[in-house]
């Protein structure tokens, strides 16, 4: 193939559109347990994180809820992914063997905000959140009470799962978006790079980040997944309250589990019978996400 400006625009656009097919064809699952927010700038301050805006009694003046109360900052960061396609590929018109990669460049940049997310949920044992305490942690303030979205075993840790209500406008986490993944080339033929390098430059870039809602939208355990241990679950959300000790109306509707959980949250969530033949309490309680990106 001879090398011009008008065959590289079309091997561009023929690796465009199998980007574009494969970015299509992935569905994310990431909106079920963060909400997007597009980013306008370095980075977004949520300091309204904790200002819960509940009703009250029009007593007297106004009560202003203070939205600096809390200073919870997420920067977004850039991220690529690129290949090189060899001159003498094109010259030997060998394009069709980059086809799979491409295909796989463009599942990637579509499934990165799940695995942003997800492994953003697991770090949560450690990571903090808004009030200076990791987001699943057992010593959270509300007003004067202390209390706990976590339920960790001193020994034998299980792989973690995660009982979250998402059906709010504030959830569990952040997934915040600057720059949304774009597909890109240095195909010069007079670039320093094909120059010295003999090779063409495609990838894709995007700029975002991730970062945590809202602690009492989300359970984190440890603790092996049975009826016992889901129940815990669905107690602390189910009781979760606000500065003035008003329920939030929280409810655990979406268990996110790893592969190796799937089987038991299923019997949970969706079987009729429990082991030992008595009515499952908890069929239809919640959704089960098997996220493959949980261990």
């Amino acid at each position: 193939m001879i090398i011009n400006k008008e065959n590289l625009a079309a091997i561009f656009a023929a690796f465009n559109v199998l980007f574009a097919n494969a970015f299509a064809a992935y569905t994310p699952t990431y909106k079920q347990v963060a909400m997007e927010v597009d980013s306008t700038a370095e980075e977004e301050n949520y300091a309204w994180l904790g200002a819960w805006p509940d009703m009250r009694e029009w007593i007297g003046e106004r009560q202003f809820k203070n939205l600096k109360a809390n200073k919870y900052t997420i920067v977004n960061k850039p991220w690529e992914s690129t290949v090189e396609v060899p001159r003498d590929n094109i010259n030997d018109d060998k394009i069709g063997i980059f086809n799979p990669i491409f295909s796989e460049m463009g599942r990637s940049a579509a499934s990165h905000p799940d695995e942003l997310v997800y492994a953003q949920l697991v770090a949560g044992f450690i990571e903090l959140c808004y009030d200076g305490l990791s987001f699943f942690n057992a010593a959270h303030k509300v007003g004067k009470t202390t209390v706990s979205n976590m339920d960790v075993p001193q020994s034998d840790v299980q792989v973690p799962w995660f009982l979250l209500d998402n059906s709010r406008a504030v959830k569990a986490l952040v997934f915040q978006n600057r720059e949304k993944p774009s597909f890109a080339a240095q195909t010069d033929p007079m670039s320093d790079h094909v120059f010295k390098n003999k090779t063409f430059l495609y990838g894709v870039e995007s700029r975002d980040n991730v970062g945590y809602g809202l602690w009492q939208m989300a359970f984190g355990s440890k603790k092996a997944l049975d009826a016992t241990n889901y129940a815990v679950a669905r107690a602390a959300i189910g009781g979760f309250k606000n500065d003035a000790g008003v329920p939030l109306g929280l409810n655990g509707r979406l268990l996110v589990v790893g592969p190796s959980n799937e089987a038991a949250a299923r019997k949970i969530c969706y079987g009729q019978n429990m082991a030992n033949a008595e009515s499952n309490p908890w069929m239809g309680s919640a959704e089960v996400l098997v996220v493959p990106f949980l261990a």
